[in-house]
């Protein structure tokens, strides 16, 4: 039985390149090095003693930044190569952090938000193509997992970190940050080596074919919209939900932080086994609209009675999680498969900004919760998770139409 398991575990690594390691263990470095941003409203009133509202204008910036620099990412990507981009907007971010520290006038704290935003999400698009290049054939979907794999332990691990710089000094949590940004982008110039003769080759394949852009591709288009509305649902999920625990089910914070934390612990021993099991078994499409389906029923759990909420609790992040395992994987091969060398990048950059809009959305989801109850806004998520399954469904398309479609 434990061999069983053990060879399930070894068959689910295998196979993929040694750039995809190497590129995972750099995300996983970048998104520990993330650690200030979580901590930003805290900052903002806590040390530098200025009302909520200004902690308010400081996060929105922040987000306004990276919807501005995953557009601009993707062009780059497309115009100089995802190297480049990653290894100057590691560099450029982690200076600026660095320069946050010593600021306190608020005006410059506000430009200082959208221009590191900027260069860190500019990060995002660069990374996702590079992902596609280093992949070996057939294994796009496992390579990206490892690299959610990566993205969510540096996350957790950065924002437990972070708590504990942030109680000793805010400053050193910025100073942190940008060594670690500085760091990653040398790390990726040093480590990760360039794929040669992608650039040339892909420029000299687009000069007998008309190379689509991402906005004159319909399907694509529909496909964002439909992801953006997902994701706007995603992060009710880690931002709406622990306070509704607190008020609602009175769960303490300390065992809100466990059940959340389940989320990463059930991704991290099972998310590359089971797609090392079902990838390439069924279509992405098929697996998406499975996963979306699940997440709505992950929160049709949260209109249940509270007579035993720490078990509702579980099963509503459990139900969360294997959806987001069974979806999000797979629309990241959507966007791949439907792109090529040359437009990559700005493919990625349109999926990147879906998910920048997204983490705008919870102030509406707190919005409708306080002017018409949790469980009124439980059951728009639930029914706006049907409507995404519905309209992922629709998107009816064969390979050789996205092929086609993405040149």
């Amino acid at each position: 039985m434990l061999q069983q398991i053990f060879n399930a575990y070894k068959t689910s690594y295998t196979g993929l390149s040694k750039e995809t390691w190497l590129l995972s263990c750099v995300i996983l470095l970048n998104r520990c090095g993330y650690m200030a941003v979580p901590f930003m409203g805290l900052y903002v009133t806590q040390s530098l003693h200025r009302p909520e509202s200004d902690a308010g204008i400081i996060i929105s910036l922040f987000g306004v930044g990276a919807i501005l620099g995953a557009a601009a990412g993707g062009k780059l990507t497309d115009m100089f190569g995802f190297r480049p981009v990653q290894i100057v907007s590691s560099v450029i971010g982690g200076a600026l952090f660095l320069g946050f520290a010593q600021i306190e006038n608020f005006t410059l704290l506000c430009i200082m938000s959208v221009l590191i935003s900027f260069f860190y999400d500019a990060f995002r698009p660069a990374n996702f193509a590079a992902i596609a290049a280093y992949s070996s054939p057939g294994k796009e979907t496992r390579s990206y997992s490892l690299n959610r794999l990566a993205t969510n332990i540096g996350f957790s691990f950065g924002i437990t970190i972070g708590g504990l710089i942030a109680a000793l000094n805010y400053k050193l949590l910025f100073l942190v940050d940008g060594v670690v940004s500085i760091l990653v982008g040398l790390a990726i110039l040093l480590l990760l080596p360039a794929v040669k003769g992608f650039r040339k080759a892909a420029i000299e394949k687009a000069k007998n074919v008309i190379v689509r852009k991402p906005w004159q591709d319909a399907l694509f288009i529909k496909f964002v919209l439909l992801t953006a509305v997902f994701a706007t649902c995603f992060f009710l999920m880690f931002r709406v939900v622990p306070v509704f625990f607190k008020q609602e089910w009175h769960i303490n914070e300390a065992m809100i932080g466990l059940i959340l934390g389940v989320n990463g612990a059930i991704i991290a021993l099972l998310e590359m086994v089971m797609i090392s099991k079902i990838e390439n078994k069924r279509s992405p499409q098929f697996y998406i609209v499975t996963g979306v389906l699940i997440v709505s029923v992950s929160f049709a759990f949260l209109m249940i009675p509270k007579s035993i909420p720490i078990v509702l609790a579980l099963l509503c992040i459990i139900g969360f999680t294997f959806g987001e395992m069974f979806s999000m994987p797979f629309i990241n091969t959507f966007v791949i498969k439907r792109s090529n060398e040359f437009n990559r990048g700005q493919y990625a950059a349109g999926f990147s900004i879906a998910w920048s809009i997204a983490q705008l959305t919870p102030v509406v989801g707190f919005y409708l919760a306080e002017k018409w109850g949790y469980n009124m806004l439980w059951i728009l998520s639930t029914i706006t998770l049907l409507f995404c399954a519905y309209g992922y469904s629709a998107l009816n398309y064969d390979n050789d139409q996205q092929k086609e479609s993405a040149i």
